[in-house]
C-alpha cells in the first residue's frame, strides 16, 4: 500500500482530495468500479465506543467490498480500559493495522494521538466537535442530485452539532454556495469552526450565516436536520426541548424556503425534529444520503490508503 493520509477534520483535506472523494462516491453509488479492489490484502481496524447503524456498517462494508481484511474492537476491547494510553495503543495497532476507522465521541486530539504515526491511516467516524465524513456523505448526496455543488444553497435547522460542523467546513470549500444556519439559542455551531469555514469561504465566495430564529427563511435548494439528542451528548437544561421546538422542519418550513431536496443525517424521530410526511415524502432523499455512506466510504478507505491519483498512488 502507498503512504497513509489520514482524515481527522475536513480540515485534513485540500480542496482537490475533497473533490475526489465526493467524485469517486457518486462513481460507487452509480456502479461503477464494480471490481475495484485497491484495498486488497490491507487490514483495517473498526473501533467504535458510541452506537452506529450506517457509520459502522458502511466502513466495515466498504473496507470488506475494496478486498480488505476486517477486525472490530468494541468500546470495552482495548488495553486502554486498564490504562494504556492512547499514543501507545495507535503505536501498537499501526504495526499491525493499515487503516484505523474509530468512532471515539470524545475531543478530536485522541485520534491525533492514535495518528501519530505514518503507518498506519486513522480515520474521524465522529468525535463530539466534528463528523467528517457525514459531510462527505452529503456532499455525495448532492452532488447526485445536482448539476454542481458550487452556487448550491442550504438550510440547515436544528442543533450545531457535529454533522453541522463539518457541512460548514466542508460546503465552504465550493464557490458561489450558501449555508444558512438557523440553531436554537445556545445550541449553535461553536465559532472556531464558523471561523475556520469563513477563511474558506472568503476563498470560494461562499456565505455562512447562523441565526437562532426561523423567522425570514431564505430561498434555498436543501433543507438538512438532524435529530435533536446527538450521539454521546446530553443537554444542560431539562427544558431545552421548549428551545429546539420551534425548529421543527415540517410541510410548511420546506413550502417558505422553496427547497426540493430534504437531507436528514438518520436516525430520524418522526414529530420531532421532523414531520413524517416530510421525512417520508417525494423531497426526502434521506435514505439514499444513508446508502451513500457506504460508497463514501468506499471512497475514504481509498483515499486514506494512499489509492487515489492525487494521494500517492
Amino acid at each position: 500500500m502507498s503512504t497513509r493520509q489520514h482524515l481527522i477534520s475536513i480540515d485534513d483535506l485540500t480542496d482537490d482530495d475533497l473533490r475526489w472523494i465526493v467524485r469517486r462516491g457518486v462513481e460507487y453509488a452509480s456502479g461503477r468500479h464494480p471490481d475495484a479492489r485497491p484495498l486488497r490484502g490491507a487490514v483495517v481496524g473498526v473501533l467504535f465506543r458510541k452506537t452506529s447503524t450506517r457509520t459502522r456498517t458502511a466502513f466495515s462494508a466498504g473496507a470488506l467490498r475494496l478486498g480488505a481484511h476486517l477486525i472490530t474492537y468494541g468500546p470495552a476491547d482495548l488495553q486502554e480500559n486498564t490504562g494504556e494510553t492512547v499514543e501507545d495503543t495507535g503505536a501498537v495497532l499501526s504495526r499491525m493495522l493499515d487503516v484505523l476507522v474509530a468512532r471515539t465521541a470524545g475531543p478530536e486530539s485522541e485520534l491525533r494521538a492514535y495518528a501519530a504515526q505514518q503507518r498506519m491511516a486513522v480515520v474521524n467516524a465522529m468525535s463530539a466537535a466534528e463528523h467528517p465524513t457525514q459531510a462527505l456523505t452529503d456532499l455525495t448526496t448532492l452532488a447526485q442530485h445536482f448539476p454542481t455543488i458550487d452556487g448550491l444553497r442550504v438550510l440547515y435547522v436544528g442543533e450545531g452539532n457535529n454533522t453541522a460542523s463539518a457541512l460548514s467546513l466542508a460546503l465552504a470549500r465550493y464557490p458561489g454556495t450558501e449555508l444558512h444556519l438557523r440553531t436554537p439559542p445556545g445550541y449553535g455551531v461553536e465559532p472556531r469552526f464558523l471561523d475556520r469555514a469563513e477563511v474558506a469561504a472568503k476563498r470560494t465566495g461562499a456565505r455562512i450565516e447562523q441565526r437562532h430564529d426561523m423567522s425570514a427563511l431564505p430561498e434555498v435548494d436543501v433543507v438538512y436536520t438532524t435529530r435533536w439528542q446527538t450521539t454521546g451528548t446530553t443537554k444542560p437544561t431539562a427544558d431545552w426541548r421548549t428551545a429546539f421546538a420551534p425548529f421543527r422542519v415540517d410541510g410548511a418550513v420546506m413550502d417558505r424556503c422553496g427547497a426540493t431536496v430534504f437531507l436528514h443525517d438518520l436516525p430520524a424521530h418522526r414529530g420531532e425534529e421532523v414531520t413524517a410526511d416530510v421525512l417520508d415524502g417525494p423531497a426526502s432523499v434521506a435514505f439514499q444520503q444513508a446508502e451513500n455512506k457506504y460508497h463514501s466510504a468506499r471512497a475514504v478507505l481509498e483515499w486514506c490508503a494512499g489509492q487515489s491519483p492525487i494521494g500517492g498512488a
